[in-house]
């Protein structure tokens, strides 16, 4: 069974440190897109599920709440796909009102093959109602030159503003690896959490030296973290690096190393919304700490 944050607080677990860190007040960390030099804020949201809700105004209140409080805090960047069910439509009927679409870095990807990929895109311009979308990559490396082809033709044509690849698993790593070392991309996206460490051993470092920037998914380990510290209270140290909750022990170890660009946790309420940011102000744990991060989530 899949735990999220609502069932631990109703458990009891997360209810002594849900409180806003004592660096609420600082700007955002920011890290520079390495092919622009362009500089986001440390964090995003990412809409896998979350948002994948039907389109009706009691529906998108929450999520639009929750994106105004984003950007309201400093965040910009929202990742996407169509493949995210209505995920995109949801997008489309917040990012145009109050002038947000203009504050929003927004992303999102092709898992079409051939002349479907173009189609599937203009879809997503559609859904989003946008006529700019910052970065579409190609989704799980679906159709990858076809596609890469498509996305550097549509950002000569200046509609997209960066092109990039995905992958969700350690398994498509090789396959990653390969297309990294091959193509020139302004952004990869890859799973990496405090208890999926893979992508650093050969991933990140070379995103590093290919100047690509990193968006990280699933950094709360598809929810298995939360699972893993239910009922357990943040370790005091936690505070020498200013976190107070959970969320922001796990976000902070992925934001601490240096290759990353952002994390795209789910946030669908206003309350994680401010847990989640607060990740990105402050400073960060260095490596030792890193360390004893690691070794406290490997022993439960």
């Amino acid at each position: 069974m899949t735990l999220d944050r609502r069932t631990l607080l109703a458990a009891g677990a997360l209810a002594p440190f849900v409180t806003r860190s004592a660096s609420a007040e600082e700007p955002l960390l920011l890290r520079k897109i390495p092919s622009s030099g362009e500089a986001l804020p440390a964090i995003g949201i990412g809409t896998s599920r979350r948002y994948e809700v039907e389109p009706t105004p009691d529906k998108i209140a929450p999520l639009r709440e929750a994106v105004e409080r984003f950007v309201a805090l400093g965040g910009r960047v929202i990742d996407t796909a169509p493949s995210y069910g209505t995920a995109e439509d949801v997008l489309g009927q917040i990012l145009p009102e109050g002038g947000l679409r203009e504050k929003i870095f927004l992303a999102s990807k092709v898992s079409e093959r051939g002349k479907d990929g173009l189609a599937q895109i203009e879809r997503s311009f559609q859904r989003m109602k946008t006529d700019k979308i910052d970065l579409i990559a190609v989704h799980n490396l679906v159709d990858v030159d076809n596609n890469l082809a498509t996305l550097r033709a549509l950002k000569q044509q200046g509609r997209i503003r960066y092109v990039g690849v995905t992958v969700w698993a350690d398994r498509q790593y090789p396959d990653l690896e390969a297309v990294m070392k091959r193509e020139t991309l302004d952004f990869i996206q890859v799973n990496y959490a405090i208890d999926s460490r893979l992508a650093a051993e050969r991933i990140l470092p070379l995103a590093k030296d290919r100047g690509m920037a990193v968006m990280i998914n699933v950094p709360f380990g598809r929810d298995r973290l939360f699972g893993a510290v239910k009922g357990k209270p943040i370790p005091d140290w936690a505070a020498a690096f200013g976190c107070a909750n959970w969320a922001q022990f796990f976000l902070k170890y992925v934001i601490a190393n240096e290759a990353v660009t952002c994390p795209i946790p789910g946030m669908a309420k206003v309350a994680y919304v401010e847990e989640n940011v607060g990740a990105a102000r402050g400073r960060l744990p260095d490596a030792a700490e890193r360390k004893k991060m690691e070794a406290l989530i490997d022993a439960v």
